[in-house]
């Protein structure tokens, strides 16, 4: 094909310098047509939650392979990680050392993740804190029981979960898509913190901006107690005041209930920039179309699949849809009508295999398959996981796709590396370098936007597509906002600006070779997350 004799490589920084064709066969698709910098006309970010980079990756590509677990045996010449060993593994300087959990321990209780106790955790850089800080000091056996998860907690005591990790005999599927794709070790959310800011981080690269908030914002007046219905696609609301560094519920949207704390956002997102260029998207969320519903996860307990506070762009009200409404047609997926691009996420699937599938979709797994701890777990996750992108493999559309795997938050898991100090602040919320401090440089706080400190937790994140490199783990600093960096990038959006991360994101671009694109698919099973059909998992 012509663009493989024109592209070159993406190398760091040098993703504009790509010749930006169209595909070969644009048949139906409606955005093969658009002008990118490289042959992906289609990104799909599956965004997980509450993940610690060690949580899931600590030994990386060593796992223990006891019998009656899915193995993994590492390919010769897997690249090594910054993951625990030596010392961290064995004498840690937290209260106990890190320790392995088993598939029976997958549903474990929820961590502390409030963005000054994972400040805190840090102890000003010697990463000693988190059994006090965020682990609440519960032992895995407290933290199985306080979820009714059966399963011993075994181990050596002292044994503090918020210690602990999973190897590649629970984490299969993506520790398989580690070594056939590519992965990095060093990214990172933009901010300390839950939920609701690493999901304003993704689509924004900026918490700053509430015109309104409520617990869990700062410098901006109270919002009403009730849900607004009164959103206005296209017109984009100017940044407030405040800063959101907590979980305020979303001001658009009506599956919140009467008095809860919520918060409006202003500026622009990923969603304004991509409306203004005509290009086609979606979030895309499970139990969107109907919020009362609900799945059992592996232990069998009953869990909401809408959590609205994952949901960011229900946060402005230029890209919001407050009453949940349906695209007019399934044609309509993509393309704005009265479902202002935010949709159930059965709808995705509908698109895609209709031929349909948007140039930028964002994935919200239903609640008991997101990741997240207590209510979710690695096992449901997976599922979720691999037959999303088996499905996708399965697409013609598959040859100009990348799938990003990316996470929300840390939970408050342990992890043994610090991010670099990018955006400083000096609220009363902060102390990641003192109290009321996360640097004492009030120059280096962006544009004035305070409660924004970051880099945060160090997270997982992968890129599943044709043209990641293969076996591959990138050390380039990235954080959330490098997602939308490489959208603004891929599509020509220009930037967000107004205090966006995107400016100072690092690029993507290490984590693909556009100019070597592999033809081979890797199909997992859901269950075991270990490769079928055949050596590659070929088609």
């Amino acid at each position: 094909m012509l663009w493989k004799r024109l592209l070159l490589a993406v190398g760091a920084g040098a993703l504009g310098l790509v010749p930006a064709l169209s595909g070969a066969d644009q048949g139906s698709d409606p955005a093969a047509s658009a002008r990118t910098a490289t042959p992906i006309k289609h990104l799909v970010v599956i965004f997980q939650e509450n993940v610690s980079f060690d949580h899931y990756f600590a030994t990386y590509p060593a796992a223990a392979n006891p019998p009656g677990e899915p193995a993994f045996h590492a390919a010769e010449g897997t690249p090594n990680v910054n993951g625990l060993n030596g010392a961290l593994l064995t004498n840690n300087p937290n209260l106990s050392n890190p320790q392995r959990l088993d598939r029976s321990q997958a549903v474990t209780c929820d961590q502390d993740h409030v963005y000054t106790d994972e400040q805190q955790a840090m102890d000003l850089g010697a990463l000693d804190l988190f059994v006090q800080k965020t682990g609440a000091g519960l032992s895995l056996a407290q933290c199985l029981a306080k979820v009714g998860n059966p399963a011993p907690a075994g181990g050596v005591s002292p044994n503090d979960a918020v210690m602990d990790y999973y190897d590649g005999n629970t984490v299969t599927a993506l520790w398989n898509y580690a070594q056939r794709f590519s992965m990095s070790d060093n990214s990172f959310s933009t901010g300390y913190g839950p939920s609701t800011p690493g999901a304003l981080n993704l689509v924004s690269g900026n918490s700053f901006g509430a015109i309104c908030g409520g617990n869990n914002t700062i410098n901006a007046p109270r919002c009403p107690t009730t849900f607004s219905t009164a959103n206005n696609p296209g017109v984009v609301a100017p940044q407030g005041p405040g800063t959101v560094f907590g979980d305020d519920r979303p001001f658009f949207d009506n599956c919140d209930r009467p008095g809860q704390s919520t918060a409006q956002m202003g500026g622009q997102n990923i969603g304004d920039l991509l409306n203004t260029n005509g290009l086609t998207w979606g979030w895309f969320q499970g139990g969107f179309a109907n919020c009362a519903q609900t799945h059992a996860n592996v232990l069998g307990a009953s869990v909401g699949d809408y959590i609205m506070h994952h949901e960011p762009f229900q946060y402005y009200q230029s890209t919001s849809n407050p009453l949940h409404l349906p695209p007019s047609s399934d044609a309509m997926i993509g393309r704005q009508d009265q479902a202002n691009h935010q949709y159930d996420i059965g709808k995705f699937f509908a698109a895609a295999d209709a031929g349909r599938l948007p140039a930028v979709s964002f994935l919200k797994a239903p609640a008991f398959q997101d990741g997240h701890g207590a209510y979710s777990d690695p096992l449901d996750e997976q599922t979720f996981l691999v037959q999303t992108i088996n499905h996708l493999q399965r697409l013609d559309t598959w040859e100009s796709t990348a799938v990003v795997i990316a996470y929300d938050d840390s939970d408050g898991w342990y992890d043994h590396v610090l991010g670099p100090l990018a955006i400083q602040s000096q609220t009363p919320v902060d102390g990641l370098t003192g109290a009321g401090q996360c640097g004492a440089n009030a120059a280096k706080v962006p544009m004035g936007q305070q409660g924004r400190c970051g880099y945060g937790m160090r997270q997982p994140f992968l890129v599943v597509s044709p043209f990641a490199r293969v076996n591959f783990v990138d050390h380039t600093l990235t954080d959330q906002s490098s997602i939308t960096r490489f959208i603004e990038d891929n599509w020509h959006l220009g930037r967000i600006g107004s205090g966006s991360a995107d400016a100072f994101a690092g690029t993507l671009g290490g984590m693909f070779d556009f100019g070597r694109p592999h033809a081979s698919r890797l199909f997992l099973d859901p269950a075991t997350g270990q490769p079928v059909r055949g050596d590659h998992g070929e088609d």
